[in-house]
């Protein structure tokens, strides 16, 4: 399991339109993929799941990974959410 704390460099944070992306985005890996702000543990891969979190642009959010693809995973929601 990895984890890594990211801060959201989108424009618009983490409303509707991002938030689906980041859906799509994780979708792609076999690893289980978690986004942490606060007590929330929220399914990077459950579109109702990230509707919940409301995360700005400059806000830090905790990503963490378990699976076989989880190093590249992790790589992957860092570029999304950091536009790079």
């Amino acid at each position: 399991m990895k984890s890594k704390e990211i801060k959201i460099q989108l424009e618009s944070g983490l409303e509707a339109r991002p938030a689906a992306m980041l859906v799509q985005v994780a979708s792609q890996y076999a690893s289980s993929i978690y986004l942490i702000d606060g007590d929330k543990n929220i399914n990077a891969k459950s579109i109702m799941g990230m509707m919940t979190l409301t995360l700005q642009a400059g806000e830090e959010v905790k990503v963490q990974a378990d699976g076989e693809d989880e190093d590249t995973a992790i790589e992957g929601i860092e570029k999304y959410l950091t536009n790079s």
